[in-house]
């Protein structure tokens, strides 16, 4: 190591305060409510060779991808970089992006006329085109049913707009304010981080920089590799399925194989589902980013989120899989596969490091879009509706929080119902929904959506219906999660968990949506008295289920909950 330890650490905590400057200033100026409210973008700092330095506190299924594509960005355009250019791209096969929603807006940050770093940022924007409005098209089997294929273009040209490309996009979405605005938002989050990373060379010198940088890949691989020697070495399985899209789902299998041996561990994605006629093909930059935010996940260090963390952790994936498409493959509703991944590497790693992961969760966002057009104008409502945690070895599951694989957050009410011709009529806790265990799982999560516009298209993404969130060491399944349209007119219509096309929707129409809830660690008979008691006061749970999951009996006397003593151990016994 050339740098002087405090000085590296000094050093650290600026890249990151870089990374945050990125991500306050898209959160600040951001247009759309995907990206402003529910932080659905990613933000990086990288140095000259495009491998990452500092990450923001956003989306850790994106920001394991920045490498790849700026990669291929360097290799194409190295030639031809100048102070003030900006670029743009998004598709998959030729850009390394992750679906096409997902637009990297990227600038080179240039120090005395010398190349010397990056900014970088990724969105998901409200539309990019294609059959279905917001870009998530389940149904969709090829690529180019799903949006605007960007490939690496410049956005600007040494400071100047590309209003050519500028008209192309807006052409082709449905949303083009916002679409532009959440894109120059990403524009001037880079300018900021190019102004601070250009005053981060001034005060300490390119030599001293570039020395620190090349120590921080270094420090993060060794903290990495330390944790790994750890670990028990060993081949360790998990399958998991999606349910599958559609009246009639096919599942989807994941077959994860970790194997860790000395401070290596290599992910092995062998016998997953061929990839599938739908929009839920992982990209492979995505699915590497799902693994390192898992395996990150399950580490104790303070390890740097830079390249270096990376150097490892080996993954493999056969090409023309859910995890690894090849052209055509649709990817729009690639989120859900990317949750999956993660929550399938979890139970494979719950084999080794059985006090580190939890039981299983509500498995990532739920996606419902609802589209209308009005005034000649389309109105796309997306969000991202984040569940549940499952319980662990020390503690119930969470509500209410975000998947591990997205840092995200649910839209608030209010930022809904003044935006858009919706309502939202309920929005809280589901009572028995916990997966019972020593440690239950979160509580299931209930939203309803009132349409309030004369007709509107809802399109859905979620999952955990008919393949439910597991327990671990004797914990009970978490509750499926359920979707409901019930008619103005009192008549009601059971949807699936993917839709492969909109349904219509009219006004007055209530959509219910039902997150899975969290799985249950440990054996439930385990679980104190007092405990489920207190989950009976809070409306957690029914005493009836306390009874038949816990063995706990609990009786209201004076409109107090008891526990029945005797009635409680000679059950349970």
């Amino acid at each position: 190591m050339h740098t002087d330890k405090f000085q590296l650490e000094i050093i650290r905590n600026a890249l990151e305060m870089i990374a945050e400057e990125l991500t306050l200033t898209i959160i600040r100026t951001g247009y759309s409510n995907i990206v402003r409210d529910s932080l659905d973008f990613s933000t990086a700092v990288c140095d000259k060779h495009g491998r990452t330095l500092a990450q923001g506190l956003c989306t850790p299924m994106h920001m394991g991808a920045f490498e790849d594509a700026l990669a291929l960005l360097i290799e194409k355009e190295s030639k031809d970089l100048a102070d003030g250019d900006v670029f743009l791209m998004n598709d998959p096969y030729v850009a390394a992006g992750q679906h096409l929603p997902d637009i990297y807006v990227v600038k080179p940050v240039f120090f005395n006329n010398d190349l010397l770093g990056w900014a970088a940022t990724l969105a998901h924007h409200s539309d990019v085109g294609g059959i279905v409005a917001g870009s998530n098209a389940l149904g969709a089997t090829e690529i180019w049913q799903e949006g605007l294929r960007l490939p690496i273009l410049k956005f600007y040209a040494q400071g100047k707009r590309n209003e050519t490309l500028c008209d192309i996009i807006k052409l082709n979405v449905r949303t083009p304010n916002l679409v532009m605005g959440d894109l120059e938002a990403q524009v001037a989050a880079c300018h900021t981080a190019d102004a601070t990373f250009k005053e981060l060379f001034e005060r300490y010198g390119v030599a001293t920089l570039e020395h620190a940088f090349e120590d921080l890949h270094n420090y993060a691989q060794a903290l990495v590799e330390a944790e790994i020697e750890e670990m028990p070495d060993g081949v360790y399985q998990f399958t998991d399925y999606l349910d599958g899209i559609g009246d009639n789902p096919q599942p989807v299998k994941l077959q994860a194989k970790i194997t860790i041996s000395g401070n290596r561990i290599n992910i092995d994605w062998t016998g997953s589902s061929k990839q599938v006629d739908g929009g839920i093909n992982s990209t492979f930059p995505f699915t590497k980013a799902c693994a390192y935010a898992a395996v990150r996940s399950v580490m104790n260090s303070d390890i740097p989120n830079c390249s270096g963390y990376t150097r490892a952790i080996t993954v493999t994936a056969p090409a023309g899989t859910v995890v690894n498409p090849v052209l055509p493959g649709a990817c729009g509703a690639r989120g859900i596969t990317g949750y999956r991944q993660i929550d399938c590497l979890f139970g494979a790693l719950a084999q080794a490091l059985p006090d580190r992961v939890a039981a299983d969760s509500s498995g990532g966002s739920t996606l419902p879009t609802i589209s209308m057009f009005e005034n000649g104008q389309a109105l796309i409502f997306c969000e991202t509706v984040m569940g549940t945690n499952g319980g662990s070895a020390h503690n119930d599951g969470q509500e209410g929080v975000a998947h591990v694989g997205a840092n995200q957050s649910n839209v608030p009410v209010e930022m809904i119902e003044q935006s858009f011709p919706i309502r939202i009529e309920e929005y809280g806790f589901v009572t028995d929904s916990a997966g019972a265990g020593e440690h239950r799982g979160g509580m299931a999560i209930r939203r309803t959506y009132r349409i309030l516009s004369d007709s509107a298209k809802l399109n859905i993404r979620s999952d955990k219906r008919k393949h439910r969130p597991h327990g671990l060491f004797g914990g009970y399944e978490g509750s499926p999660s359920s979707n409901l349209i019930v008619r103005a007119d009192g008549s009601s219509q059971t949807l699936p968990v993917m839709l492969r096309e909109p349904v219509s929707v009219g006004k007055n129409d209530l959509f219910v949506h039902e997150m899975p809830s969290g799985g249950g660690y440990g054996d439930p008979l385990k679980r104190p008295v007092e405990k489920v008691l207190s989950d009976v006061r809070l409306g957690v749970v029914s005493p009836e289920r306390a009874e038949k999951d816990y063995g706990v009996v609990i009786n209201s006397v004076a409109n107090e909950w008891t526990v029945d003593t005797d009635a409680t151990k000679a059950l349970r016994n």
